[in-house]
């Protein structure tokens, strides 16, 4: 009974430290960046034609990226002849991909003799590299326009030098790895990604359904049934998040406007509000007594939830993370919408969905072990579990209501919680843990009544960023693009909504930060709101063939779409910042 005793105090201090310093940071969610750079970010390619010569050069930002000398080729789709590609000594390399090999670390640079080409001659220059001990890219395709070279001509005085076409992006990459990459290489690269999506904001709301899950099943929870009862969560998941995928692509359906219209988002909300209700004892969740019956059975007569009742409630979270366009996700339906091979993109977004997955397996079945079996202590975690499920059911109303609204939610439902566990505390023997909790509690309720209060303040302090030029249709897009080249200056088009997280996300942590900011201005900037998802907005998508939000467009000084160069999901401001010096190059 001490040892019981002990474990509540101890769970429960934790608990408060943590809900005090969440609350002080604003209900701010975990960040973590991904380890792995995109191949354009990667290899910065540029070239430089001088006459007869043609220099080809890459540049690697970070450490632990370098190219193999023996991957680069040259194509050419025109009227060209041209000399052998010569290279400097490259770094003798143990690979672990490739053995041995000859390889080239932050820059190189390349030349290639032209002995006659025909103004405007393409060639397609490919090459390859890795990042150390970590992952190989898909060899990568760049397009170089000559200008003309006469036959044992000297050295020509150019014109204004061609540009480098731009360079695939990260879901470019990853569709073309689906087309050219073994089966197993796919797989595994897909689920790393999607371990790395699992802390992602998009994925969060699945933790504490989880977790309530298990909580839920009471003080018959063995580790095995743990385990189970997540794998079926899990594969409800990946069944949503990959079905809808393959939908979307093959059937070209706007699949996040309509999941996320407010109808389904307040549907979704009350469900896990009544699902939480469950928790606070108001009533027993279960299915009918005769299919119960048969699914106890099934699962060695254990009662609590049904492995039929988890699925679904897993077949439902991919619902909350489905909306969320990333380059992974679109990777895999560029690759399913221009091949129309279902099974491989199936696969790698199932693999992507396992990814995801994976912590919150692990969580479910260390929950089987970590979780009180029995006692009131059992019931505080339940009802612990209950406010997170309300907190899964604000998050999905912030799509719709942002602002004071939003805030007030959670300032709201912070204070509640707090009230909760000052009750409970309250319940406790005196001791100087008991006041530690008390004053935990005093700085978590200031925190929350003072989030509250902000909501209000920050009003008229909106976050400064880009004077956007608001367009709606086609018409208006192209005639700002077109006083844009006019004034020879490149475009950048951001599709935006109000319930798209990271639209949000841009808004905030990246397009005002001053190293973005300094690059925009030497740009027009557009912005069309996508959230009323009418015809208009769906020929805008259709037209640009825009598989989710957020997308960014851009166009350079000529008004040509740089459709290589577009942005699918979050990126981060100095990533961003690099992404534009692309387009200003």
């Amino acid at each position: 009974m001490k040892n019981i005793t002990m474990l509540k105090r101890l769970i429960t201090t934790l608990m408060l430290v943590l809900i005090s310093s969440s609350v002080w940071a604003e209900f701010s969610f975990l960040k973590q960046e991904p380890q792995v750079l995109p191949v354009d970010q990667a290899y910065l390619f540029n070239f430089d034609q001088k006459g007869n010569a043609l220099s080809l050069n890459w540049q690697m930002p970070e450490a632990g990226y370098y190219l193999y000398q023996d991957r680069f080729s040259v194509k050419i789709e025109g009227d060209a002849e041209l000399g052998e590609l010569l290279y400097p000594e490259g770094t003798p390399h143990f690979d672990d991909f490739f053995g041995e090999q000859q390889v080239y670390f932050d820059q190189v640079s390349l030349t290639l003799p032209i002995k006659q080409a025909a103004n405007n001659t393409e060639l397609t220059i490919t090459y390859q590299g890795c990042l150390d001990k970590v992952l190989c890219y898909p060899p990568t395709k760049q397009k170089v326009l000559l200008s003309a070279v006469a036959a044992n001509d000297g050295i020509l005085e150019l014109d204004t030098p061609a540009k480098a076409a731009a360079p695939a992006t990260e879901q470019d990459s990853l569709a073309a790895l689906l087309g050219e990459g073994h089966l197993a290489l796919v797989l595994l690269t897909f689920f790393g990604l999607g371990i790395l999506l699992a802390f992602t904001p998009c994925v969060f709301p699945m933790y504490p359904i989880l977790t309530g899950i298990i909580a839920g099943q009471g003080d018959k929870l063995s580790t095995g049934r743990a385990f189970t009862l997540s794998m079926v969560y899990v594969q409800g998941m990946a069944i949503t998040y990959s079905a809808l995928g393959l939908v979307v692509a093959s059937a070209g359906l706007k699949y996040q406007a309509a999941l996320q219209h407010p109808a389904i988002l307040i549907g979704l909300s009350v469900l896990f509000v009544v699902l939480s209700l469950s928790m606070f004892g108001v009533y027993n969740l279960q299915l009918p007594e005769k299919w119960q019956n048969k699914l106890n059975q099934a699962s060695n007569n254990q009662k609590g939830g049904s492995f039929g009742g988890v699925l679904v409630m897993g077949l439902l979270s991919g619902l909350v993370a489905s909306p969320c366009t990333t380059a992974p996700l679109s990777g895999a339906l560029i690759y399913v919408a221009q091949s129309g091979d279902l099974v491989l993109g199936g696969l790698a977004l199932y693999a992507l969905s396992m990814g995801m997955g994976l912590p919150l397996l692990l969580l479910g079945t260390s929950g089987g072990k970590l979780l009180p079996r029995a006692g009131m202590w059992m019931e505080v975690i339940k009802h612990v579990f209950g406010f997170l499920l309300i907190a899964v059911a604000i998050m999905m109303l912030t799509r719709i209501w942002t602002g004071v609204v939003a805030d007030l939610l959670w300032a709201v439902w912070g204070i509640a919680f707090i009230a909760y566990l000052f009750h409970e505390n309250r319940k406790t023997t005196f001791s100087a843990m008991q006041s530690v909790r008390y004053a935990l509690l005093a700085v978590g309720l200031l925190g929350a009544v003072g989030y509250g209060a902000q909501s209000f303040i920050k009003q008229e302090q909106v976050h400064a960023g880009p004077e956007f030029i608001r367009v709606k249709s086609l018409d208006d897009i192209n005639a700002q693009v077109a006083k844009a080249q006019a004034q020879g200056k490149p475009v950048m088009l951001d599709l935006y909504a109000d319930w798209c997280i990271a639209c949000k996300e841009f808004e905030v942590k990246t397009f005002p930060k001053d190293e973005v900011m300094q690059r925009l201005n030497k740009m027009v900037v557009l912005q069309a709101d996508m959230t009323p998802n009418d015809d208009i907005d769906i020929a805008v998508q259709e037209h640009y063939e825009v598989l989710g939000l957020p997308t960014i467009l851009f166009f350079d000084a000529q008004g040509n779409e740089l459709s290589g160069q577009r942005v699918t999901g979050f990126m981060n401001a100095d990533k961003f910042a690099r992404h534009l010096d692309t387009i200003l190059d």
